[in-house]
């Protein structure tokens, strides 16, 4: 008869080995992965949705201020687009903050979104997954600090006017665009780059086809600084990222994509590549 102890060592490397697949890679319990798949499906549904709207509702504030055509086409004349933001934010105060707050919420979740994307590619191609997703929430914290100074350009027209509050923000814009130690406009050149590794990740992983590969490098094309314009394009072009994210975070809801591993080689039986495919 086994001792107490010999049966307990037996249980536990029974249990050790139920766990192993077949390939011998060990999966990760549906509990530790993160941000797990309730709020990373969540996020990867709502965080493109929230930053189309944002991206819209700012577009709106500048052209639906009552601006003549000959202002708008100074405004584009000017060396940056912060002139006809702020003149928006002037005459449509409720407008762009819901414009540029929605596009300081979408930031927060597409952090969420990218992580559990990440973890998605890193079930076929963990390598780009790692570099890629890092290097896209890296570039994410740029937008925020972008969005603090728009805020802040906001709140001084109310203390100052329009007229003085431009003077102010104009006359240091692009060492306060650059940020304290070039930090934020470096994240934000991570931002592109690890965009580009992670739909590499994507499209070898088989997590997408080209279709879909068009229109998430598109997305990202997206151009960040302090006070832009979001033009009819950049709107169109996050629609664009909504048709990629949304029916993958619907999956992840679904509980119909595969877990990452936390072990053992990449896994096998990923769908080949193709010129075209969605």
């Amino acid at each position: 008869m086994p001792l107490p102890h010999e049966t307990q060592a037996a249980q536990e490397a029974q249990a050790v080995a139920q766990e192993k697949t077949q390939e011998g890679e060990v999966r990760l319990p549906r509990t530790a992965s993160f941000p797990g798949r309730s709020i990373g499906g969540a996020a990867l549904v709502l965080a493109p949705v929230v930053w189309c709207v944002g991206l819209l509702l700012r577009y709106l504030a500048l052209r639906t201020a009552g601006f003549s055509p000959e202002q708008l086409a100074w405004f584009e004349s000017r060396p940056f687009p912060a002139y006809g933001q702020l003149a928006a934010f002037h005459a449509q105060p409720g407008l762009a903050t819901a414009g540029y707050g929605c596009l300081a919420a979408g930031a927060v979740l597409l952090c969420i979104a990218f992580v559990a994307f990440a973890g998605m590619v890193a079930v076929r191609a963990p390598r780009l997954a790692r570099v890629g997703g890092t290097l896209v929430v890296i570039g994410l914290f740029c937008r925020l600090y972008w969005a603090g100074v728009d805020h802040t350009a906001f709140r001084l027209i109310g203390q100052l006017g329009l007229d003085r509050a431009t003077e102010v923000v104009m006359a240091d814009h692009a060492d306060i665009s650059y940020g304290p130690l070039r930090v934020p406009i470096t994240a934000a050149f991570a931002l592109y780059v690890g965009w580009a590794v992670l739909a590499v990740g994507a499209f070898r992983s088989g997590t997408f086809g080209t279709g879909r590969l068009v229109l998430f490098l598109l997305a990202g094309s997206l151009w960040t600084g302090a006070l832009k314009e979001s033009g009819l394009l950049d709107v169109v072009l996050s629609v664009g990222l909504c048709a990629v994210f949304v029916p993958l975070g619907i999956r992840v809801l679904r509980d119909t994509v595969p877990e990452p591993r936390s072990q053992g080689a990449p896994a096998t039986g990923r769908r080949p590549l193709r010129i075209l495919s969605w």
